[in-house]
């Protein structure tokens, strides 16, 4: 992966950010640990020297200058920590372990860090002190301190852990923030790469899952959904387009066939007039075709014309009976009807009347004389619910889901006039208004149900819930 372009990644930049914080906070809590143990070393040292001076002080009161010189002696003798230097005016030592006087001015109060040479097999050798110096009565001088060669020590050691702990601290964190960031590159890196292969054409290219159910896992299975319905819409449009050009192909050819038959006899004007009869009704059977398709890529787009308003399911219902029942009527069909107003709901009217009219066209279509086509508009469970039956042959279970699909037709109804149409309509309009629509078995025959969302006002106030499914004896024949 190239380096440049990693560090460029917005990632390493928000890692880097987290990094600084973090760093931030480590150091301060480090230096909060150094000062505190150096400081209580320190302040250790210091009443540790303290105390001496007061055993020392409590001497000189009780035994005078000769009694401080014998216990200096004694104690110089016994510890090789402690400092002691008891000299006349002239800095020249009387006792201690102190061969001369420390360079450098104290402090006020009389504190002084210095270096004094300390004999070793080796040789002498440099170290550190910190001492307490006092003028007594007779002009004499006295020191009193402490070796800090070891305290020195330790406080190295600390500031080098802290270093080094500091030091690690941003080793480690360059370090997650180069592997995560390089992590998050991969990944994304693995999203671009099957945009532009899908963008060069190939639909079945998917983003890839690492299965640790993450966020990215999260949104490369969205993207996967959505290319899947993407898919699934290029291959719908794909065969649409093959149907299409097959469903028009025919009546385009018998169209060019009866024109060619009037161009054979120009002089023949009855035969010209049978020619374009023939050809109004090819060419209407053409523009119903694509009527229908447009209603339908309307409704599934959403993009109408109209505004949503209320819609009387019940009256939408009576006014399709009224449309139908002359043709119910030639064919020896009975039509019936149960709907009570109201029954409104929110959508767009002429496509709802479209989808009802598909319905009890299909109905009585594919209804053998003598059948009964039923309607009904109810409230289920309050949803508002119009359906349609028919004694026919019905649909079989297998092929429910697939007659919705466009331009589908099942081998027994070729006969009949039709572009395979109509119900993919119904699902269109079902879809727009999120209803759920329903194929079932009417014992015999098909049974349509189209169940409305429940509505949010009602009509000339209705009470859904005081209107319940129609029974069969409740049903009024209207043909």
């Amino acid at each position: 992966m190239n380096l440049h372009k990693l560090l460029a990644t917005s990632t390493f930049r928000l890692a880097l950010v987290y990094l600084a914080i973090f760093a931030t906070s480590a150091f301060a809590l480090l230096a909060f640990l150094y000062w505190g143990t150096t400081g209580f070393m320190a302040a250790q040292t210091d009443e540790t020297i303290e105390a001496e001076i007061t055993g020392l002080a409590e001497q000189y009161v009780q035994t005078g200058l000769p009694g401080l010189r014998q216990i200096i002696l004694a104690r110089s003798a016994e510890s090789e920590v402690s400092i002691y230097l008891l000299a006349n005016g002239d800095r020249s030592r009387i006792a201690g372990n102190l061969t001369t006087w420390p360079e450098g001015p104290p402090t006020p109060n009389g504190w002084i860090d210095f270096l004094y040479e300390r004999p070793t097999p080796n040789g002498p050798v440099l170290r550190p002190a910190r001492a307490r110096r006092f003028v007594l009565p007779g002009n004499f001088l006295l020191l009193v301190g402490r070796d800090i060669g070891v305290r020195r020590q330790v406080e190295d050691r600390i500031t080098t852990a802290l270093g080094w702990a500091g030091a690690l601290t941003v080793a480690l964190g360059l370090l997650g923030g180069f592997l995560f960031s390089r992590n998050m590159v991969s990944r994304l890196d693995a999203i671009n790469r099957t945009s532009r292969e899908i963008m060069a054409g190939d639909l079945t290219r998917r983003v890839p899952l690492l299965g640790n159910n993450d966020e990215l896992d999260e949104l490369a299975k969205s993207l996967n959904s959505m290319l899947d319905q993407i898919e699934r819409l290029m291959a719908s449009m794909r065969d649409v387009a093959d149907n299409i050009a097959h469903d028009l192909r025919s009546p385009l050819n018998r169209l060019r066939s009866r024109i060619e038959m009037a161009l054979l006899h120009p002089g023949d004007p009855k035969a010209a007039g049978e020619v374009l009869e023939g050809a109004l009704v090819e060419i209407d059977g053409v523009i119903t075709t694509f009527n229908a398709l447009l209603l339908i890529a309307e409704a599934e787009s959403g993009a109408l014309p109209e505004t949503q308003g209320d819609v009387d399911l019940a009256g939408a219902l009576r006014d399709i009976v009224e449309l139908y029942e002359p043709v119910a009527e030639a064919k020896g069909l009975t039509v019936q009807a149960a709907a009570r107003e109201p029954m409104p709901v929110t959508g767009h009217g002429a496509l709802i009347n479209q989808a009802l009219a598909n319905l009890v066209d299909n109905a009585i279509k594919y209804t053998p004389e003598g059948g009964v086509v039923r309607l009904a508009a109810y409230y289920d469970a309050g949803h508002p619910t119009i359906s349609v039956e028919d004694s026919g042959p019905g649909i079989p279970g297998e092929d429910r889901a697939r007659v919705l699909e466009r331009f589908v037709r099942l081998e027994r109804s070729r006969h009949e006039p039709g572009s395979g149409l109509g119900l993919s309509l119904v699902a269109a309009v079902a879809r727009l208004h999120r209803a759920d629509l329903t194929l079932g078995d009417a014992g015999p025959g098909l049974r349509v149900t189209i169940r409305f969302p429940l509505p949010r006002l009602s009509l000339r106030g209705a009470r859904p819930s005081a209107l319940p499914a129609p029974s069969a004896a409740a049903q009024t024949q209207s043909s």
